[in-house]
């Protein structure tokens, strides 16, 4: 990517997510000089990465700059507190995209009025560039703009586009939301283990170590994740014996059946 194909990056929010998009734009080439990150109080970690990258740092909206791309990565808490600040950051060729959980494109509109807009969900594996995303954006979002924002998004991880905003909420829940069911997957597995009669820091490092291994196979591998599981399971033996209670009626589909459904529903919730 060059300057060229994308403007002037204004990032608002230097936290987790902010600074690894931050950290991904740079290491895929994006000049510092091409980047303004509005912050409060941006880590000690995170100035001297603004720094030693040329970017710019302000507090505040600077005065007489209008951004190409205005990417927000504030929590939805605050969101409606900052962007009244950010209105003079918008204008005519400005695409705006927002990593914010259940804030919708109208909320946005009614602070910084019409404008290109995309809503865009990472997850936190975004971190280590292994995340995945889904976005949607609206009508006023033109190809070109589409694609700088893919391209913008793609340094964490593939993107994926959804057909109509209500789809982010399915998305928060799934992919969003996803990486702590399994953070708590490794803390049941390695909980079950316990019980089983391992020291407990044995049976976490099992854990935590099976789930990222399988993880990076599926990864590498390009068969899907059911005939994964069934190269792994042999008839009659101690692999089937435990997928006869994970696969049960009462099992594991309908727990994240319902587990994904209360997070869509949060998310909607967070609309309002």
């Amino acid at each position: 990517m060059t300057t060229a194909a994308f403007g002037h990056i204004v990032l608002v929010g230097a936290g987790n997510m902010g600074g690894a998009m931050l950290a991904g734009w740079l290491k895929s080439g994006v000049p510092g000089s091409s980047v303004t990150v509005l912050d409060p109080a941006p880590s000690d970690t995170m100035m001297a990465l603004i720094t030693e990258a040329g970017a710019r740092h302000s507090v505040a909206a600077p005065d007489g700059l209008v951004a190409d791309i205005l990417f927000l990565a504030v929590k939805p808490q605050v969101m409606d507190a900052v962007l009244p600040g950010l209105k003079s950051l918008v204008g005519q060729q400005t695409t705006v995209v927002s990593v914010a959980a259940g804030k919708t494109i109208s909320s946005m509109e009614s602070h910084l009025g019409k404008a290109a807009m995309v809503r865009a969900m990472p997850n936190t594996p975004a971190m280590v560039g292994r995340g995945i995303t889904g976005a949607y954006s609206n009508a006023a979002v033109s190809a070109a703009q589409r694609d700088i924002v893919h391209k913008l998004l793609q340094v964490s991880g593939p993107v994926e586009w959804v057909e109509t905003e209500a789809d982010i909420n399915a998305v928060t829940a799934l992919s969003g939301s996803g990486p702590a069911y399994v953070f708590y997957l490794v803390e049941c597995m390695a909980e079950a283990g316990r019980k089983a009669g391992l020291p407990a820091d044995l049976a976490m490092r099992l854990a935590r170590e099976t789930v990222a291994g399988a993880g990076e196979l599926l990864h590498q591998s390009p068969d899907p994740s059911s005939i994964l599981r069934k190269n792994v399971t042999s008839p009659g033996g101690t692999t089937a014996a435990a997928l006869s209670v994970l696969m049960a009626e009462d099992g594991m589909q309908p727990l994240f059946d319902q587990a994904i459904e209360a997070a869509r529903k949060r998310a909607e919730e967070l609309a309002l």
